[in-house]
């Protein structure tokens, strides 16, 4: 498998992204191997907080929350999912499928044997982050999902998103910094926009991005169906806390944090939170906002010993 490597120099320097890199490998699926990056911040004895972007972010936009789950004493984990940020970037968009997505992210999760879990997740951080659950429930202690989702192809799927999909595969140019700033409420600083776009030099280094949107299930016979079926069967078990926190103002999954609190019984009961002034993504709106929640969220259920 051929991949992209962005140069490091691209990373120098981005406003509030003052963390030290690190590296893991995992199998490529093709007999080779692929370089993911992660962030390791906080204590490292302290319960480890996983943060897992969506499309087409990267651990960028968790800069604003790290500091604050980290000084509250947990260890905070935030990879770059491949194809993003500084993770190696498969150069051929059918290198991309969501099984290959899961199977990255499970090698890298094993590898870092992470026990212990706080999960939170936004937009694919969710579709790949729950996957992980179900496949291995016993590593993870919660669940805070925000502008996420599970699909199977077998409900309705918004003209929203349908405009995305249909966008992702067709405009000229791919830019991945102004997509995040319309998926803002608020005014995203031209530096900031920047440091979106900087992981990807050309759009050669975008596949990943453009790809991801068509990988969504939205009918009940696409290929990742079977699989997400699967592991709702695991979710619709999951005792374990499990708190939604989406944001007021995202359009393509708004109303979803109804499904999780119908369907999983570790959702019962929990102190479940809309974060007002948040766009899809509301961790660049609202980033501290959504820290204090998971946070308090922490607090509020300890694990047994």
């Amino acid at each position: 498998m051929k991949c992209l490597r962005t140069p490091d120099d691209r990373f120098a320097s981005l406003p509030g992204y003052d963390f030290t890199p690190r590296y893991m490998e995992v199998p490529d699926g093709e007999g080779g191997r692929l370089r993911i990056h992660s962030l390791d911040e906080g204590l490292k004895a302290g319960d480890p907080v996983l943060l897992l972007h969506g499309e087409p972010s990267w651990s960028y936009l968790y800069r604003k929350m790290i500091p604050v789950i980290a000084g509250a004493g947990s260890r905070v984990v935030a990879p770059d999912m491949p194809g993003f940020g500084r993770s190696d970037k498969p150069a051929d968009q059918d290198d991309y499928t969501y099984q290959r997505f899961v199977d990255w992210m499970e090698s890298w999760l094993l590898q870092l044997d992470l026990q212990r879990v706080t999960l939170v997740c936004q937009d694919w951080g969710g579709l790949i982050g729950l996957r992980l659950v179900a496949a291995h429930p016993d590593r993870f202690a919660r669940i805070v999902t925000a502008n996420t989702g599970l699909p199977t192809g077998d409900g309705p799927i918004t003209d929203a998103f349908m405009n995305w999909r249909q966008f992702s595969r067709e405009v000229p140019e791919f830019d991945v910094g102004a997509i995040i700033q319309m998926g803002c409420l608020k005014p995203v600083p031209d530096e900031v926009v920047a440091a979106y776009n900087a992981p990807f030099p050309d759009d050669s280094y975008k596949e990943g991005a453009r790809i991801f949107p068509s990988l969504v299930p939205i009918s009940p016979d696409d290929p990742a169906a079977p699989a997400n079926r699967r592991a709702w069967e695991v979710l619709s078990r999951f005792e374990k806390p499990f708190l939604t926190a989406f944001s007021d103002g995202d359009p393509i999954t708004g109303g979803g944090e109804l499904i999780f609190q119908q369907n999983v019984p570790g959702a019962k009961d929990q102190p479940h939170t809309i974060i007002q002034g948040g766009g899809h993504f509301l961790q660049e709106d609202c980033g501290e906002d959504l820290a204090r929640v998971v946070v308090d969220f922490i607090a509020g259920t300890p694990i047994p010993d």
